[in-house]
């Protein structure tokens, strides 16, 4: 499929402004047709006033026509067919069997939102009907989750499909029904263009107006401040680096009227083994963690970049195994050449503050190798730096000495996305202690398994207290993630027929709505 290497803009395309660029196939160096050229703060300022028209009617419109608006989406990408995978291939070198699970999830996501939405409870709708006879009188409150309005979303680099222009926060604010003005990651503008298109394509197909989804791109910062500092923005959507999503965060809150940044902003990912886990079953997991550090080639926000193990022959001989599959893992080529110089300067750093380098070759550009390193706990404990994320497949190994040390690794540690614990149910009551520390540290607690790999479900929390995440409360991945970008209005005394027909007193959609503290499908007081 040809690309044009324009913006797009409610579905019409739009030359940007600014500085000229092209997509780089990180493998050989080479520039990838056609070029683009970077959107300025014109093109932010119309994006935005056509998203806020577009508001004015896909804000109010129905569940099953957003949801339609989704399902079309979804079956628009698949009609890309190969084209697409091809395309993020040459600019990620990402293996196309892991781009095709990752088209998968993509789409899947689309439609388990799209069913969500139509099934109407997300929007925690909660009645107390009125009380007359009461003293004082209680009024008649209904109250219900609404759409905030355009919502801003930066594409990521690691997941071209999963992440990016239709990914979750992508797909989360359309389910919401907020418009979305997309910056797309520069590392990737052909394979967002096409996506792009696919979601334009849908929207025309559904009769959705253009102005609910917009493309820019653009490799510098002025764009994506410019577009959170828009008057007309009402939330933003990121995942990506600390420094980025910092950045975004104290953008929006400078604001005159501040709004809510929903940054993912990377994770160490500690795993804890416990003895009777080393003991009993030391090559299997050395096995797996060698898996899941060089699973596309570190390139995941699980990556589990700390690995905490009692300071024993149990742990020595992990440390050996790990180190020596770790070795012998062929080096892969990241996404592209900023990611790579970053992780180079990582592990070099960790090395200067006194890790030992258990599994570390020589870098080869573009292919990096994986590497293990290796540091006691009080190091680990006294020494901030070594507590950084090292983006790519290398993980700290930290020994410590007895339960003591364990737990206090794991105070020492900030927010994170995950933390995971290989033992015994027996362990986990007596390092009940380390559980309880874990539970204030992270979104999501695993338990003899592995940090890599988020499924995309309604139970699944992928955020964790600061650093990890902005805002601790919120999730990027599963069904939860659509009330980001929605907030609560109650409605007082207001007439049956001018309530939105989730509040009303007869239900014809069977949502399930809380009702003087029940939740229940039954209908309230007398027919609308």
């Amino acid at each position: 499929m040809e690309l044009t290497g324009t913006n797009l803009i409610g579905g019409e395309e739009v030359q940007g402004t600014g500085t000229a660029f092209q997509g780089v196939n990180p493998v050989t160096g080479e520039a990838l047709g056609p070029i683009f050229h970077e959107a300025g703060a014109p093109e932010a300022d119309r994006a935005l006033v056509v998203a806020e028209v577009a508001f004015r009617a896909y804000g109010h419109a129905p569940a099953a026509e957003r949801a339609r608006f989704l399902r079309a989406i979804a079956d628009e990408l698949m009609a890309l067919g190969d084209a697409w995978l091809e395309r993020a291939h040459a600019e990620t070198a990402l293996p196309l069997a892991r781009l095709q699970g990752e088209r998968g999830r993509t789409v899947n996501q689309l439609r388990l939102f799209a069913d969500t939405i139509e099934e109407g409870s997300w929007v925690e709708a909660r009645i107390d009907p009125a009380l007359p006879a009461r003293t004082p009188p209680r009024p008649d409150l209904r109250r219900m989750l609404i759409p905030l309005g355009p919502v801003v979303v930066f594409g990521a680099s690691n997941f071209p499909f999963a992440f990016s222009v239709a990914g979750g926060d992508t797909a989360s604010a359309l389910a919401a029904g907020c418009p979305v003005v997309c910056k797309a990651h520069p590392a990737h503008p052909g394979t967002s263009e096409l996506a792009a298109r696919a979601i334009a394509r849908a929207a025309r197909a559904t009769g959705v107006t253009p102005g609910v989804f917009s493309l820019l791109h653009g490799w510098s910062h002025e764009i994506g401040l410019a577009l959170v500092r828009h008057p007309l923005t009402r939330a933003v959507g990121f995942t990506g680096s600390l420094r980025g999503g910092r950045a975004l965060f104290d953008a929006a809150a400078a604001r005159p009227e501040p709004i809510p940044v929903y940054a993912e902003m990377g994770s160490i990912n500690p795993v804890f083994l416990l003895p009777s886990a080393l003991a009993e079953r030391g090559e299997a997991i050395a096995q797996g963690l060698a898996a899941s550090i060089t699973m596309g080639v570190g390139q995941f926000c699980t990556n589990p970049g700390v690995i905490v193990t009692t300071a024993d022959e149990a742990g020595e001989r992990l440390a050996r195994d790990l180190a020596a599959r770790l070795g012998a893992t062929a080096p892969g080529v990241m996404l592209y050449e900023r990611l790579r110089e970053s992780y180079v300067d990582a592990v070099g750093r960790a090395r200067e503050r006194g890790a030992e380098p258990l599994a570390v070759a020589a870098t080869s550009s573009p292919a990096v190798p994986a590497a293990l390193l290796a540091t006691d706990a009080a190091t680990f404990v006294a020494d901030a730096a070594l507590r950084e994320e090292m983006f790519g497949p290398v993980s700290l190994l930290v020994q410590a000495d007895g339960p003591d040390e364990l737990q206090r690794v794991a105070e020492t540690l900030e927010g994170q996305l995950t933390a995971t614990i290989h033992g015994t149910g027996e362990e986990l009551r007596e390092y009940a202690g380390l559980v309880r520390v874990l539970q204030r540290k992270v979104g999501r607690l695993i338990f003899n398994g592995y940090p890599t790999g988020v499924e995309v479900g309604h139970a699944m929390q992928h955020g964790g207290p600061y650093p990890a995440s902005t805002d601790g409360r919120s999730t990027s991945v599963g069904t939860a993630a659509i009330v980001r970008f929605a907030r609560p209005v109650c409605f007082q005394d207001f007439p049956q027929g001018t309530l939105p027909v989730q509040l009303r007193d007869r239900n014809e959609h069977g949502i399930m709505r809380m009702i003087d503290g029940v939740l229940t499908r039954a209908d309230v007081g007398s027919p609308a």
